[in-house]
C-alpha cells in the first residue's frame, strides 16, 4: 500500500495550521537529503525497519518508532529489508512555529510508541477528508492535523516527561478533583501522595507547568465557568460552590486567569 497527497492548497493557506502533503510507503525508498527538506516533518513507522542518518550517527527505526525533522535538516535513510512502511506528514501554516515551541520541538528527535493506535486513526482520517470531500476536504483535514500533533505530542510527553504514567501526579489529580469543592492544603497533598513539598511542587512543575496550588485554582475555575454557563446561580452561590473562600477572592482569581469579571463572562454567552 501506498499513497502520496498533495492537497490543492487556496485559502486554506491563510489557516495557522494546514496540511502540506502526507503520504504512506510500504516499502520505502532510499531518501538522501544533503540540505534537509523545506518543512518540518513527522514520520512513524509500524512495520520493518530501516536506518535514519543523522549527523553521521546511525540509528535503527523498527515499528512503532516515530521521527521528528526540522525544516532543512540534513538526512539520509534507507530500509533494513523488502517493507519498512514509513508514514509522514507535513504541516504549514503561520501558528505552527508558536506549536513546535510549545511543544519544544526544535531539533531532530526519534520517539519510541507506546501506543500508536489514535495516531494512525487520524492519519488515516486526514487521507480520507482530502479524499472524500473535495470542496471542504482540506480543512476538515487541518481539524485532523491540530489533533494530530496534539496526540503525538502527548506520547512523547507521556515517554519523556512522565506526563501520564507519573503516580504521583496522578494521585494528586485525582484528589484534587474530587475535592477540590473544599480547601485543600499542600499537607492534604502531601499525605495522599507521600512526597515532601519540595517534591511534589517539582513534579507540577515539570509536568503539569503549574504550581499545586495554582493547579488548584485553576480546577476550581474551570468549574465555575461551567456553572456560569448553564446555571443562574450567583456569583457567591457559585464561590462556594467551586471551593472559593469568598466572592471577592474568587473575582479576583477569575480576572487574574481569565482577563474579565465573572459577570462579563456570563454576559458573552
Amino acid at each position: 500500500m501506498f499513497f502520496y497527497d498533495y492537497p490543492i492548497l487556496g485559502k486554506e493557506k491563510e489557516l495557522p495550521l494546514y496540511l502540506i502533503n502526507m503520504g504512506l510507503q510500504e516499502c520505502q525508498d532510499h531518501i538522501i537529503r544533503k540540505e534537509g527538506y523545506p518543512c518540518s516533518q513527522i514520520l512513524f513507522c509500524t512495520k520493518g525497519s530501516g536506518t535514519l542518518i543523522i549527523d553521521k550517527k546511525k540509528t535503527i527505526i523498527g515499528p512503532y518508532t516515530a521521527i521528528f525533522l526540522p525544516a532543512f535538516y540534513p538526512h539520509e535513510y534507507f530500509p533494513n529489508e523488502k517493507v519498512w512502511d514509513i508514514h509522514w506528514v507535513v504541516p504549514g501554516g503561520s501558528g505552527l512555529e508558536a506549536i513546535f515551541q510549545g511543544f519544544k520541538l526544535k531539533s531532530p528527535g526519534i520517539y519510541r510508541l507506546q501506543d500508536s493506535k489514535k495516531l494512525e486513526n487520524l492519519f488515516f482520517s486526514m487521507h480520507e477528508a482530502l479524499h472524500s470531500d473535495s470542496l471542504f476536504g482540506n480543512y476538515r483535514a487541518s481539524g485532523y492535523l491540530y489533533d494530530f500533533l496534539i496526540e503525538f505530542y502527548r506520547i512523547i510527553s507521556s515517554k519523556n516527561q512522565g506526563i501520564s504514567f507519573n503516580p504521583t501526579i496522578q494521585k494528586a489529580v485525582d484528589y484534587i478533583n474530587c475535592n477540590f469543592t473544599r480547601q485543600i492544603t499542600m499537607e492534604d497533598l502531601c499525605d495522599v501522595c507521600r512526597v515532601s513539598k519540595q517534591h511534589l511542587c517539582l513534579l507540577f512543575r515539570t509536568t503539569l507547568h503549574a504550581r499545586p496550588m495554582e493547579y488548584i485554582t485553576k480546577r476550581r475555575l474551570q468549574a465555575a465557568k461551567e456553572l456560569l454557563t448553564v446555571s443562574q446561580l450567583t456569583i457567591e452561590s457559585i464561590a462556594e460552590e467551586t471551593g472559593f473562600c469568598t466572592a471577592s477572592y474568587f473575582c479576583k482569581m477569575f480576572k487574574r486567569y481569565e482577563g474579565m469579571t465573572p459577570l462579563n463572562f456570563k454576559k458573552m454567552l
